[in-house]
This record gives C-alpha cells, sequence and structure tokens, in this order.
C-alpha cells in the first residue's frame, strides 16, 4: 500500500526559524500569521505554533521582524538588501529608481516614496515584482543626497503663502515659499525655485527663491524659464565678463611675425544674414593651372582663452552654445565670440588654419596646419554667395566659382564613399518685436551652404588623422590621444524595424550592415523625394541610427563615411573644439601625447552637454508652435501621423511641420490601442488603424503654453496625397542655412 506524503519533519528549532527567515526574505511585503508560518515551517501542532511565537519573540526583540497587523508579521525594511540609485519621478508621483548594473528600473508607489524628489539620490528595497512584466516594486527607505536642481513654476500669492505651480512633468505637487522671506515675489511671477526640505507627513515640500524671471507670458521669461528648466545659464557672472574685457585685443607685429601671413590672399566669410559671429574664412588663391591652395581659417579661440582661466572654466561648464528661437546663449562672453574672435571683414583678424594644396581631380598634394593671420576681404550672406554661383557674376565670382566647383567634388566623392545624405527642412519663426511667432519658413540647404560644409568637414577629417597618430623615423605610426567626433554603425534590431516598416510603403530594404546600409538609405531617400511618405520615412531612419558623440576612443564617423573625424571649425561655440585646436598646436610642437583619462572625461561632459542644449533648443521651439497655434485654435488643417504612443497619435501639419497630439481617449468612434509590435493604433471594433505617415485632418482643440502641448482632435482618416486644409497656414517663405554635424 502506497504510504501518503508526509510534512518534511522539522529536526530542531533552528531548522524552523531558518526556514520562517527565509520565507520572510522571499516575500517581503507579505503579512504573515503566526498559523502560516508554523504550518510552513514543519506543522501548525500547538508544539509547533509555541515554537514559532517563540522564534517570532526572539526575531522581533533583534528588530529583524516588525508586527504589521494585529497578529501579523513581516520581515523589517531594515533587513532587506539595499540598492542605491538615482529617483525619476512622473507627473502622478510615481517613483522609478534606476539602479546601475540592473536591467529594470524598481517601480515605487507614491505612498511608499518617503517624499523622494526627481534626480534625488536614494536606497530602496525590493518587495515584489509587478505581475505583468515582472518589474520589481519596492519601497524608498532612505534619502542619501537631496537633487540640487532647480524647478520653474508660476508663483501663486496668497495672503499669507506662496505656492509655486511647477512647470515640470516630474513632480506632482506645489513648491511652499514664505511670504515673509520672499515679500518681492508677486502673483503670477514666473520663478526659479530649489526645494530645501519636505518633511514626512507634509503635503507639500519647502523651497527657496533662486530667481525672479518676470511675469509669465513675457516672452524673455519664458526663454528664460526655458534656459532655467535644463539648467542652462542666461547670464556670465560679473567676473567672467570682466575677464573678458580685460583681454588685450591688440595684434602685435611680433604676432605677426610668428604666424603664417594671409593677408594678401583673397579671403571672405559666407554666413546668415542675421549672423553676428563670423568664425570660419575660406581663402583661395591659384598655384598654376589646375591646381589651387584653399585655406580653412578658424577663429584662434585659444589665442585668448587660456586653461583653467575663469573664461575657460566657463566655457567648460556650458559646453555649448545654446540656440533658442529667438537668441543665441553663447558659450564666450560676447567680447569673445561678437568681436576679438569674430573674422569680420577689412580687418585683421588671428586664426588656426588647415591649408589644403587641391587639383581638379581633388588630390590632396600637400596639407598644412597651424597660426595664421587674415584680412577678411567680403562678408557674404548665403543668399549672395549663391547667386553668385547661380549667375557666375559678383564680387570675387571667380574665386567663389572655383571654391563651388571643387565642393560639389568633394561632396560627390563623400556620398561615393557611402556617406548618408540625410536632408530635412529646418523650420523657423518669423517673430514681432515682441518675439510673438507671426509666420513661418523653412530654411533649405543649397549650393552656398554646400560649398562651406564640404570645406569644413575637409579640415576637421584632416585635423583627425594628423592628430591621431604620430609619423615614426621608421615609417609607422604611433598612436596619440585625440578628441574625435564619432558615430557608430546602426543597431540591427532598430534597422529591421525599420526594414519592416518601410514594407507598408511597398519600399524594400535590402542592406543589413555595413556601408551597404549608407548607399541603401540614400538609394531610398532619392526614390522618396516628394512623396507622401517621404517625411515619416526618414524620420524612422533617424530613429534608427546611432548618435553621434565626442570621444578619445576613435570608431570613425559612421554617417558621415570618414574613418577620421573631429570638430576643429567651431570654438566660438563649442567646446571641443577648443580642446581640438590645443591638441592640434600641442603636436604641431612635437609634444607627447595628451592625457586620455582627462580628455575622455571632458568629452563625455560635452556629449552631455550637446544633448541638453538639443533639448532646451526642441522646448523653445515647441513654445513657439503653441504660441503661434494660439491664433489657429478650432481651424481644421491637414496632416501626417508623425508619432504614436499609448496615449495617442501626435501629427505634423502639412504647411508649417507644428505637432501636436491627439489624445486616445478624445478619437471617436471606437476604443483605440497602440500596437508596439506593428507600431500601429487599432480600433478594437471598427479595426481602424492610425501608422507613421498616414494623411489625416485634426481640429486644433487646445493650446497649454504652460505645458508646451498642442491637443489635436482627430477627425478622419486621409488617403495619402490628400487635399490641403481649408484653413491654410500661413504664408511659408524659404530660405538657406549654414549646417553643422
Amino acid at each position: 500500500m502506497k504510504k501518503t506524503k508526509q510534512p518534511r519533519k522539522i529536526r530542531n528549532r533552528n531548522d524552523r526559524a531558518s526556514i520562517i527567515l527565509n520565507l520572510l526574505r522571499e516575500m517581503p511585503n507579505n503579512k504573515f500569521s503566526l498559523k502560516h508560518l508554523a504550518s510552513a515551517s514543519g506543522g501548525a501542532t500547538k508544539e509547533g505554533r509555541r515554537e514559532t511565537l517563540e522564534i517570532i519573540g526572539r526575531l522581533f526583540d533583534e528588530g529583524i521582524v516588525e508586527e504589521c497587523a494585529r497578529q501579523k508579521y513581516r520581515l523589517t525594511r531594515k533587513h532587506l538588501p539595499r540598492y542605491e540609485g538615482t529617483a525619476a519621478m512622473n507627473s502622478t508621483g510615481v517613483v522609478f529608481v534606476q539602479v546601475e548594473g540592473m536591467e529594470q528600473e524598481i517601480y515605487v508607489h507614491p505612498r511608499n516614496s518617503a517624499n523622494a524628489l526627481d534626480g534625488d539620490r536614494v536606497e530602496a528595497v525590493i518587495l515584489n515584482c509587478k505581475r505583468k512584466n515582472k518589474q520589481p516594486e519596492g519601497e524608498i527607505v532612505r534619502i542619501v543626497e537631496r537633487s540640487r536642481k532647480t524647478y520653474v513654476g508660476v508663483a501663486e500669492v496668497g495672503s499669507h503663502q506662496i505656492f509655486v505651480r511647477p512647470d515640470s512633468h516630474n513632480i506632482a505637487s506645489d513648491i511652499y515659499l514664505s511670504k515673509r522671506t520672499y515679500p518681492d515675489v508677486q502673483d503670477g511671477d514666473k520663478v526659479v525655485v530649489r526645494i530645501v526640505d519636505w518633511t514626512e507627513g507634509s503635503k507639500c515640500p519647502v523651497g527657496e527663491l533662486v530667481d525672479i524671471l518676470g511675469p509669465a507670458g513675457d516672452n524673455d521669461t519664458e526663454m528664460h524659464a526655458i534656459l532655467a528648466e535644463y539648467d542652462l545659464p542666461y547670464r556670465f557672472e560679473p567676473e567672467v565678463e570682466a575677464a573678458a574685457e580685460a583681454i588685450d585685443g591688440r595684434i602685435t607685429e611680433a604676432e605677426i611675425a610668428a604666424r603664417r601671413d594671409f593677408r594678401d590672399v583673397t579671403t571672405f566669410t559666407v554666413d546668415p544674414a542675421d549672423a553676428k559671429d563670423f568664425d570660419d574664412a575660406l581663402s583661395v588663391r591659384r598655384i598654376r593651372d589646375g591646381v589651387w591652395e584653399v585655406g580653412v581659417h578658424i577663429a584662434d579661440v585659444t589665442h585668448y582663452v587660456r586653461p583653467h582661466s575663469a573664461i575657460d572654466d566657463e566655457a567648460v561648464a556650458r559646453g555649448t552654445s545654446v540656440y533658442l528661437v529667438d537668441r543665441t546663449v553663447p558659450m564666450l562672453p560676447e567680447r569673445l565670440s561678437n568681436e576679438l574672435c569674430s573674422l569680420r571683414p577689412d580687418e585683421d583678424s588671428l586664426c588656426f588654419s588647415a591649408v589644403f594644396t587641391l587639383n581638379e581631380n581633388l588630390d590632396l598634394l600637400d596639407e598644412w596646419f597651424g597660426r595664421t593671420v587674415i584680412h577678411s576681404d567680403r562678408r557674404f550672406t548665403y543668399a549672395e554667395a549663391q547667386q553668385v554661383i547661380e549667375t557666375g557674376r559678383g564680387d570675387y565670382a571667380d574665386e567663389v566659382l572655383t571654391l563651388h566647383r571643387l565642393a560639389q567634388e568633394l561632396r560627390r566623392q563623400r556620398f561615393k564613399n557611402g556617406s548618408i545624405a540625410f536632408a530635412r527642412e529646418e523650420m523657423k519663426f518669423r517673430l514681432d518685436e515682441h518675439g510673438k511667432p507671426i509666420g513661418v519658413y523653412f530654411k533649405e540647404q543649397q549650393e552656398a551652404n554646400q560649398m562651406i560644409e564640404e570645406f569644413m568637414l575637409l579640415a576637421n577629417r584632416r585635423v583627425a588623422e594628423f592628430c591621431g597618430y604620430r609619423p615614426t623615423d621608421k615609417g609607422r605610426r604611433t598612436a596619440r590621444t585625440m578628441v574625435y567626433r564619432v558615430h557608430d554603425t546602426p543597431n540591427e534590431e532598430k534597422l529591421d524595424r525599420f526594414r519592416q516598416f518601410i514594407l507598408r510603403f511597398g519600399r524594400v530594404f535590402h542592406a543589413a550592415k555595413g556601408r551597404a546600409v549608407a548607399k541603401e538609405l540614400n538609394k531610398l531617400f532619392g526614390q522618396l523625394k516628394g512623396a507622401p511618405e517621404e517625411n515619416a520615412v526618414t524620420i524612422m531612419a533617424v530613429r534608427s541610427m546611432a548618435k553621434a558623440y565626442y570621444s578619445t576612443d576613435n570608431i570613425g564617423h559612421y554617417g558621415l563615411a570618414f574613418p577620421y573625424y573631429t570638430h576643429f571649425t567651431s570654438p566660438i561655440r563649442r567646446y571641443p573644439d577648443m580642446l581640438v585646436h590645443r591638441l592640434l598646436a600641442r603636436y604641431l610642437e612635437g609634444g607627447k601625447s595628451a592625457d586620455k583619462e582627462t580628455l575622455e572625461s571632458l568629452c563625455e561632459h560635452a556629449s552631455e552637454r550637446e544633448v541638453v542644449a538639443a533639448e532646451a533648443e526642441r522646448a523653445s521651439i515647441k513654445y513657439k508652435m503653441v504660441e503661434f497655434m494660439t491664433e489657429h485654435l478650432g481651424e481644421e488643417f491637414a496632416g501626417h501621423v508623425s508619432g504614436l504612443t499609448d496615449w495617442g497619435v501626435y501629427v505634423e501639419l502639412d504647411e508649417t511641420h507644428i505637432e501636436g497630439l491627439a489624445h486616445m481617449r478624445d478619437i471617436e468612434g471606437d476604443f483605440f490601442l497602440f500596437d508596439e509590435t506593428e507600431y500601429e493604433v487599432v480600433g478594437q471594433s471598427t479595426g481602424r488603424r492610425f501608422t507613421l505617415g498616414d494623411a489625416v485632418r485634426i481640429r486644433v482643440k487646445q493650446a497649454d503654453l504652460r505645458k508646451r502641448q498642442l491637443d489635436f482632435e482627430l477627425l478622419a482618416s486621409e488617403p495619402v496625397g490628400g487635399t490641403r486644409s481649408r484653413h491654410a497656414a500661413p504664408a511659408v517663405r524659404r530660405s538657406s542655412r549654414k549646417n553643422g554635424k
């Protein structure tokens, strides 16, 4: 006869205690009764329950177990494994703790957040896993370090207190300010605050005032608010301005004698019409029939800015200039960017130059790098240079046409070698005297832009190769530390998603990896020119690409198809270019390889600041989009689907490229869900579908300036190439632009 399986016999009290402790550790969020613990650890007999009570009593006395309900117990939080990480909060108050080395973030419900704030360094424990996606769910047990980040918001001044309503989505409560401490804050002011305390049990945190920006809605106020939101400066400290003013800008005869003199060579700048600083110039002269000397002359910023000076430290911190819709926030004070380092016409200027001797076949016969003095003969706008190219007439026509011819051949060779021809129109706003947007226009890259771009690219790649390796006596090369601008190969998984996506438009993408991908992309872009899906496919192609960044480890630049590439040509607006100028000077003098660790740290910081600056620039564009559309509430427009998420469908208007969101809940006629696998939004009853590139009609429902958010009402799907909106957007004009890579 088969014996009934009996529970495993517990040999002694220590066995029972070990099982109980393991059970509490495995399910730290459960509340266990004595009966449950006794049964799980060997039997709920009278003796078993007595032993279990004694074990729990001892664990309670030792602080390992706590009573969380009447005769129910769990492990105390201090005895759970702790994970240190950074808190990221959303607008609902939910916190996600990002722990280095952990694949998934720890989800923390607001009630378990211990008043942690976005950016705080925290300690968390894991209580269980969310059933849907197995994401760990936990509790924050300690604030290790409060973030020093600032928040921008609108002050609501009451009779005894001030509450600041933050613009940020990363905080779920208002911030309290003492009215007695800050009597100058007026109701409706936009202010910058920092949180100093949030005690347990308090409904909102206590803040300190950092700055009063001005009345909400004022253009200067809102632009400064965007800069403050991204922790970007909107003014220079007095000591930095004073240091810039103290620079001696005179060019002495001794300085000229120490440089190569290009003042007698035809030299000119080509820039946008509204440019205030001219940081690059081209010179050209004929050496003999079919052979030309082309000089790429870059403002010698590092002649004026010494390492570890007040100006240099500020430039390191900023990393880059920031370009908002209506203003430039420069990396360097105006004394440098608009005066000493601006290559203005009819003035002598100090430069760092790359000089190339080329024939008509673009064979590089010679190259030279070094410090120079130039005298710009003419300041061209892009439109003026373009007119010379198109008509063959005008100032320095022979020189402009020669450079244009050489540049077009450089461009042809670059694309033949696999450079990717990404091209998307750049939207710009026409503003009135108060900064209010009154129209939209687009900048297109014309041949004049290409002329400048190709010679800047040539200088950047040749400087990168020269600095990257030192030739030895035996004809070999040894590596030297260099700051590169690198761009990795496409991610194969993203590329596969892109391949599947374009199939819906009847487009086939054959390439899987390597340079074949770039060539196939260029072929695809050529086929798409003018097609309704051109914009959607270009967006998805960009998303499948890696992001460029700065590094001392050279992996080449995939998008440009250059094995060596750096940023040498804009030291006024990018700190890595200043580093490159210093490295080039060092290696020209025969100096030893620079310290890699120090430079890599600066590269990482510069890459981070570049991302932040780009986010701020997009925020300013979004604000002006919303401000512009406040005049068009209730009107209907034609557009195309530009993005899909769980919460809605993003639509870009055809005439203006302004983007807004049609919330999923507001799409009438069905219940819609986002299918991430197929990348489409699907009606559950009707089967109606929306995907990237679909032509649609929308009505402008709401324009929220505080949130910088446009809400659209999705009216109907429209066939590809459908009709224009009956409310045509304001007239669009087009102009040229200067591109940077």
